[in-house]
């Protein structure tokens, strides 16, 4: 019989989707903005260069469950930055990235012809790791509408793409969910730090789980506030069994942090100030864009924190407000990656340099 290879059963890659309009943008005469990808142009902090530096030198093999002071800068970092409590040095675990974790995490758990549950607009990833590890996949929003049968369920806040907030009631009901089915909840947490109108809350905080961090995992990324994308720094944190489990099975697949990044990951962990002096980076931008979008008929929906702005023009679905942008040089995101839910909007980044941002700023003004 011949052979079925994984990758006929994936959907197409979203960016090569758009390489069309890529290249309409990019023929404007003053050259592409763009505002698709949630990519770092800011600079690695210097104490950051400076860790990784220190410590190129080492030969050995690292340790997948990352060095002590790793953990250890972990669950102190989770607590100060986010007060999340009752963490441990079993129940952190640094990831190769936080898309590798995403997207390994149901294959990782066993879950193969399980049901897993991924929001009705969602990071891509969510619905990949899921076909990767031939599971069904549901679209929902709302515990009460979730299937009782779900093994894992991926919640996104704040959202990529929409920008939107979970609330601590809705985050309760999700671990209520996982309580009464048995479920995992997996909350990716990636833009924690980046709370605009309010403050994001985290599944891992007291107020959520009453101390209780059974069935539920927090995923976290250093690649935005610490612009260590390159770096390809992410943890997973929570229930420490889950944590133990994903560790077993990642020693013996290889999945290791490098030793050199791991430092890194520990510097990045041990202070606040360039992450707190980043975001105001971000906000910088996302005002002066929020300034330009509706004189350019856009409405702004959701966007309460992260890094993207949803945005919808009058008359015109994801596509075609895509090519619009295109015109003026300026290249988004369409909301039809995120799911049929996002066929309305587009998804506008903040990661451009001030000369960029400035630059859309004064194209969709003309």
């Amino acid at each position: 019989m011949p052979r079925s290879p994984l990758s006929s059963t994936l959907p197409d890659f979203p960016w090569d989707t758009i390489l069309d309009v890529k290249k309409k943008a990019a023929s404007h005469p003053d050259g592409l903005i763009d505002l698709s990808v949630g990519g770092p142009v800011d600079p690695v902090p210097p104490t950051i260069q400076l860790a990784l530096a220190e410590n190129a030198a080492a030969p050995g093999y690292p340790q997948t469950m990352g060095t002590p002071e790793l953990r250890e800068a972990i669950v102190s970092a989770l607590e100060r930055r986010f007060g999340i409590a009752g963490l441990n040095e079993k129940s952190v675990l640094p990831t190769i990235g936080l898309k590798e974790a995403v997207a390994w995490l149901p294959t990782l758990l066993g879950l193969r012809g399980e049901t897993v549950v991924i929001p009705e607009v969602a990071y891509p990833t969510y619905e990949v790791g899921a076909l990767i590890a031939g599971c069904n996949i549901v679209r929902c929003d709302d515990p009460a509408d979730a299937p009782r049968d779900a093994a894992l369920v991926f919640i996104n806040s704040p959202s990529n793409p929409t920008g939107a907030l979970a609330s601590v009631e809705q985050l309760r009901a999700w671990v209520e969910f996982a309580r009464d089915t048995g479920a995992i909840v997996a909350s990716d947490e990636c833009y924690l730090y980046l709370g605009w109108t309010t403050d994001p809350v985290s599944i891992l905080h007291p107020s959520v789980t009453d101390g209780d961090n059974t069935g539920l995992l927090a995923l976290h990324s250093l690649s935005k506030t610490s612009n260590l994308a390159s770096y390809r720094t992410g943890m997973i944190s929570g229930d420490e069994n889950l944590v133990q489990e994903l560790l077993e099975v990642r020693k013996h697949a290889g999945l290791i942090v490098p030793g050199p990044i791991q430092h890194a990951m520990t510097a990045a962990l041990s202070s606040d100030l360039h992450e707190e002096l980043q975001r105001s980076v971000y906000a910088t931008r996302r005002v002066e864009l929020l300034k330009a979008l509706p004189g350019a008929g856009f409405t702004v929906d959701a966007s309460d924190a992260g890094l993207y702005l949803w945005v919808r023009r009058e008359g015109m679905n994801s596509r075609e407000a895509l090519d619009w942008l295109a015109e003026r040089g300026i290249l988004a995101a369409p909301g039809d990656f995120y799911g049929p839910a996002g066929a309305q909007h587009v998804r506008i980044a903040l990661t451009a340099t001030d000369e960029r941002i400035d630059a859309a700023v004064a194209r969709l003004a003309q």
